[in-house]
């Protein structure tokens, strides 16, 4: 191990900000899809499966999309399931192969939730900045995703 290099203040400052407004930021957006009776995992799953082809990935890929461990997409997929608006298929082209479905009830919940979650988004972050920041923000989170 190499010396520890400190942050100075204005990295401090970039940091301790980020944590903060994202910790902010993640219980108000949490808190608007709770009156749909979604968490922003359950939301995050639906928005995925309304974009894939005939609205249904393979587990496997929905897991990697969502950054889950297979068993951490089991559980988050359960209440899901339970509630009707996702179903666990097998793939009719190999049968060894789990697919997530997205179901109508599924798309409806996201449907009636969409509306107000991009309001929430809005209100909470798009609409606190301006044009530029918006850009900078953009181009900030393009250099920290990962490289394949």
């Amino acid at each position: 191990m190499g010396r520890t290099r400190w942050l100075n203040d204005q990295e401090m400052r970039a940091w301790r900000g980020f944590i903060e407004v994202v910790g902010q930021l993640n219980i108000e957006l949490e808190s608007d899809l709770n009156a749909h009776g979604l968490t922003s995992g359950d939301y995050q799953v639906l928005v995925y499966l309304s974009e894939a082809p005939d609205d249904r990935l393979r587990m496997c890929d929905l897991a990697d999309s969502l950054n889950l461990s297979p068993s951490g997409l089991t559980r988050r997929l359960d209440g899901l399931v339970r509630k009707g608006m996702v179903s666990r298929e097998r793939s009719e082209s190999d049968r060894r192969v789990m697919m997530a479905v997205l179901t109508p009830k599924g798309r409806d919940k996201l449907v009636a939730a969409a509306p107000h979650h991009v309001e929430s988004v809005r209100r909470h972050l798009i609409d606190r900045l301006d044009e530029r920041q918006i850009r900078q923000l953009g181009q900030i989170f393009d250099s920290l995703r990962p490289r394949d």
